[in-house]
């Protein structure tokens, strides 16, 4: 199972900190040990780190209408993401 970090830009760091929305659509997809980061020097910059068992399928989420909802929702700067995953070495 890929371990995947989206780095991205937000809107209010407070508010996206706040959201529930993202665990709950995550999981929904099976993601799992999901966990939020924060940029000290940047504050609109931060992360969501999680295992996901069908990248395909999560990508595929990432760009449907509920997960631009999902986004717009937490204030994600879309345009600024980038993904990175995990290469499996140590």
């Amino acid at each position: 199972m890929p371990t995947v970090i989206f780095q991205h830009d937000v809107e209010d760091r407070e508010h996206w900190l706040r959201s529930e929305l993202r665990a709950k659509k995550f999981s929904e997809l099976g993601a799992t040990n999901i966990r939020t980061f924060v940029d000290p020097s940047q504050e609109n910059r931060v992360a969501v780190c999680a295992d996901i068992p069908d990248l395909d399928r999560f990508v595929e989420w990432l760009k449907s209408e509920d997960g631009a909802a999902t986004a717009q929702s937490d204030g994600v700067v879309v345009e600024s993401i980038i993904t990175l995953i995990a290469s499996g070495g140590s």
